[in-house]
């Protein structure tokens, strides 16, 4: 069993940046793909960035590329999303979560990961 944290969530004006992180329990931690989802008001849970256990491999989702980045740090057993240039669309509960049965296999799909933790509540106002 593993055990996600997030934090770093909050209220910012359009146009800030927030850096969220997630700490993860265990010894595996650099054996897992790592990923960032989010779930807005009324709305499905959404991709928003993944990465591979080396961090070579990283995806994003279409409505964050070039304003998110997702990276880690496999001594810390932490993965953190930075996120710049926010707009109030951003708005949502952001939710880290840990695909065990991948390294280097990035997938977007939520039903593939196995671990989640509880979520972090990021607001952006206009």
């Amino acid at each position: 069993q593993v055990e996600l944290v997030e934090s770093g969530g909050g209220l910012v004006q359009a146009g800030g940046s927030l850096r969220l992180s997630c700490v993860a329990s265990g010894r595996t931690f650099s054996r897992y793909v790592m990923g960032w989802f989010r779930r807005a008001p009324g709305k499905d849970r959404e991709f928003v960035a993944a990465v591979s256990g080396s961090a070579r491999t990283k995806k994003y989702g279409d409505s964050v590329k070039g304003r998110f980045t997702i990276s880690r740090d496999n001594a810390k057993n932490t993965v953190y999303l930075e996120m710049s240039s926010l707009k109030p669309e951003d708005t949502a509960v952001y939710y880290c979560a840990a695909d065990r049965a991948q390294v280097e296999i990035v997938t977007i799909l939520r039903v593939e990961y196995d671990y989640w933790g509880q979520g972090t509540q990021v607001t952006v106002s206009s």
